[in-house]
């Protein structure tokens, strides 16, 4: 109670009466907490939209109340949900970005609110941007995030779960619990670019794949939705997005540039026993959903939260802070905040904007020529600045990951003064090309990739963004040489963040370079980050330094149990040091905390193989690359060893997709031997 009073003292607030509990008819409700990542408000059938089959969410909004003024407060995924899980502002949580930022474990949650009123709770999250690691897993009783990890630590690939897996994890967990109260949250992430329909609804969503997956989405609900209706108990169903898709609008192509409608404007659904049926434009916000959750609930709500519920007898709506961080932290571009009152939204920029949004809900009229008093007044309403919460420097590990999901990454140091050459909408050309180096890279076009990639440094010589895009493209030629020059240049310029430096101390690794490698990461050694004690571990091994190895990775597990990854490491180290029966006993840990690890099931048939169980090697190899279908190496091993073993058709297939997929650079010493193996096994026949 304290922390949230102290934490909300600046900025906006709302008066309002002391903590209260209202009295809620019959026994309280089971709370069941849908987030939809990257959701269009207008991309539902109940919204207006004819171009897309919502039919489960149709239904919900039917039988509930339906917010179409409902903001979220910032545009990418973490920040988001911690403003929906706190009820509280990113300045006020401290929660600022994807990369980078913890939430501090003062700080209370609806799950743990709702733990210490007996509930049981559960969060099913369908990708890593909520990874329990970032802060929002306490006061769940169940943190389920088993999409694929360690499948693409230096990737643009997406590495995440459809939402029929998520939906069938929450399913089993709420019929499991059925004599409890439940919190279950699910999120969903199949909306998130690059936009991939089902396949069963890819033919019908050709010409709009961004749709297709919102049907996607909404068919895969069916189940779970007709679930609590049959359950027999009260529930409140709360149906959000964390923020929408650009899709193009201002010339953003996905999200985290800008704060316009297209990504801040969110859908917000609620229904339950004690929640009419209707349509309301009263302005709605993320941080209003806690409050509304608790006061369902019968549970008192903390004074000095800056939301209300939404059920109460004040739905005039109120003032709304928003912000988009990424770029000014990541790139060191202009950082943007705003204000949404009385119908306006102010935008504070370099190049500042004002919208009236009943008349102007696409944004395209700026007024702030026309209505200063307007601006000076949303202006006054912003809050301070302030301090950010403690910024921790992520390593390449975490970094990457979410760089396989789109995100912006890097670091960059902030500017006492901006200047309209800083502002976002003078640099979206720059950001659609960072776009454009992905997709290149993702059509197979690396040396289009990497002339783009230089051609944005040149740009802008002081982001580290584009060494970390060029450093990543020329790896995948294998020219790890020039990888790491590049790395050494951001150095150079004093860009070279500790995620950098953990990912240029990985290709010294990979080079033999031992000494350089670990010159680089020893000096990180006393970092709390996992993901750093990790990369460093992995050096210390390569080093031949196995002990020391062991003993980085078992930091990271006395800090973090769950940390399925430093299990994995310990296996593959034994593996590389040829201490199978070890690695086999440390590869079982890493799968009893998550069997999605395709690198662990790769070691663990190399471990199995030295052993002799033929077999068992290549059930963990088909599991690899059934998980990643870019795990070359165990696609190698598996071709490799089914030959040996007398599984000709096996083995031929498996060599054959090798030789066909995987990429040249990385591997031609191999494809060559694969194809000679192929050569040798025709002559034979």
């Amino acid at each position: 109670m304290l922390v949230l009073l102290s934490l909300a003292a600046a900025g906006v607030t709302e008066c309002r009466s002391p903590a209260r509990t209202p009295a809620a008819a019959g026994p309280p409700p089971d709370i069941v907490l849908i987030t939809i990542d990257t959701l269009r408000a207008d991309a539902l059938g109940f919204a207006g939209n004819a171009r897309v089959r919502t039919p489960n969410l149709d239904r919900l909004a039917g039988e509930g109340l339906v917010f179409t003024g409902a903001h979220a407060h910032n545009v990418m995924t973490l920040p988001s949900h911690a403003n929906i899980l706190t009820g509280l502002y990113p300045y006020q949580h401290g929660i600022r970005d994807n990369e980078g930022f913890r939430l501090d474990p003062k700080v209370p949650t609806l799950a743990t609110m709702l733990a210490e009123r007996g509930y049981a709770t559960a969060a099913i999250i369908g990708a890593f941007p909520l990874d329990s690691r970032f802060g929002l897993s306490r006061g769940f009783d169940l943190y389920d995030q088993k999409y694929p990890q360690g499948a693409h630590e230096y990737d643009f690939s997406v590495a995440e779960r459809p939402a029929s897996e998520v939906v069938a994890a929450a399913r089993s967990w709420y019929l499991r619990n059925a004599g409890r109260r439940r919190f279950l949250w699910v999120h969903l992430y199949d909306c998130h670019a690059p936009h991939v329909p089902p396949p069963a609804l890819a033919r019908e969503y050709a010409g709009d794949p961004y749709l297709g997956e919102v049907a996607g989405v909404d068919e895969a609900l069916g189940p779970l939705l007709s679930d609590i209706r049959a359950s027999g108990k009260p529930a409140l169903v709360v149906v959000t997005a964390d923020h929408g898709e650009a899709l193009g609008d201002h010339g953003e192509e996905t999200h985290g540039l800008f704060a316009y409608e297209a990504t801040l404007h969110v859908p917000l659904i609620l229904r339950g026993p004690r929640v009419p049926s209707a349509v309301r434009r009263t302005a709605a916000r993320h941080v209003d959903i806690l409050p509304t959750v608790l006061e369902e609930c019968g549970a008192p709500v903390p004074a000095g939260l800056p939301g209300r519920s939404l059920l109460g007898a004040d739905t005039s709506g109120g003032a709304s802070y928003f912000e988009a961080l990424s770029a000014p932290l990541s790139r060191g571009w202009a950082p943007l905040r705003g204000m949404i009152q009385g119908g306006f939204k102010f935008i504070d920029l370099p190049l500042p904007e004002l919208y009236d949004l009943a008349s102007d809900p696409g944004e395209a009229h700026n007024l702030v020529g026309e209505r200063m008093d307007r601006v000076r007044a949303l202006k006054a309403a912003l809050p301070a600045p302030g301090p950010a919460a403690a910024r921790v420097s992520e390593p390449a590990d975490t970094v990457a990951r979410l760089r396989s999901l789109g995100y912006l990454s890097g670091s960059a140091p902030g500017k006492e003064r901006y200047g309209p050459e800083d502002d976002p909408k003078n640099l979206v050309a720059l950001d659609s090309d960072l776009q454009r180096v992905v997709r290149l890279y993702q059509q197979q076009k690396l040396e289009e990739a990497i002339a783009l990639a230089r051609d944005v440094i040149r740009r802008r010589p002081g982001m580290s963004t584009g060494y970390e895009y060029l450093s990543f493209l020329q790896g995948q030629l294998g020219a790890d040489v020039q990888a790491a020059a590049t790395l050494e240049e951001a150095k150079r310029r004093g860009l070279l963040s500790e995620s950098l430096a953990s990912r240029l101390g990985l290709l010294y690794s990979a080079q033999g370079k031992s000494r350089e490698a670990l010159a680089v990461l020893e000096p990180l050694r006393g970092s709390r980050n996992p993901d750093v004690l990790n990369a460093l571990g992995i050096a210390r091994a390569t080093a031949g330094r196995v002990p020391e190895a062991i003993e980085a990775f078992e930091r990271v597990l006395s800090a973090d149990p769950g940390n399925a990854t430093a299990y994995q490491n310990i296996g593959l180290t034994y593996v590389q040091h040829d201490r199978p029966a070890e690695a086999v006993a440390a590869f079982q840990k890493a799968f009893a905390i998550n069997e999605r690890l395709p690198r662990a099931w790769n070691g663990l048939g190399v471990a199995l193989e030295r052993l002799g169980r033929h077999a068992e090697a290549l059930d963990c190899w088909k599991r690899a690359v059934a998980l990643d279908p870019q795990q070359f190496e165990a696609m190698l091993n598996l071709g490799v060893v089914a030959l040996e073993q007398g599984e000709t058709a096996l083995g031929r297939e498996s060599l054959a997709r090798f030789v066909a997929t995987a990429p040249a650079g990385l591997f031609a010493a191999d494809i060559g031997r694969a194809r000679k193996l192929l050569a040798l096994n025709r002559a034979a026949r």
